[in-house]
């Protein structure tokens, strides 16, 4: 089983930066598609972004693409979300999760372990 935690959200001016990170424990990460989700209030977890095993590749939901970064550190048992020019819209619980399969998902169900996530308010 693998247990992960976020950290590195806050409350951060329209426009400004916050990097989040994920650490992993109980089991190397290193076999894991990592993804990114959120969830605003009243409203569906959605997809951010996924990185694949070796970093190599990466994939966003269109309305981050271009600010923000989905990066991983495997010799840290830790993923990392940049994100750049923040909106109110940003605003929401941001989730790392990890899945057990070779190539990554959009998809809530797709992941098998799931931190509990972090809060990121961005103020107009």
């Amino acid at each position: 089983q693998v247990q992960l935690v976020e950290s590195g959200g806050g409350l951060v001016q329209a426009g400004g930066s916050l990097r989040l990170s994920c650490a992993a424990s109980r089991r190397s990460i290193s076999n894991y598609v990592m993804g990114w989700f959120r969830q605003a209030p009243g409203k569906e977890r959605e997809f951010v972004g996924y990185i694949s095993w070796t970093g190599g590749s990466t994939y966003y939901a269109d309305s981050v693409k271009g600010r923000f970064t989905i990066s991983r550190d495997n010799a840290k048992n830790a993923g990392y979300l940049q994100m750049n020019s923040l909106k109110p819209e940003d605003t929401a619980v941001y989730f790392c999760a990890v899945r057990g399969a070779p190539y990554g998902s959009s998809r809530v169900s797709g992941y098998d372990y799931w931190g509990q996530g972090t809060q990121v308010i961005v103020s107009s």
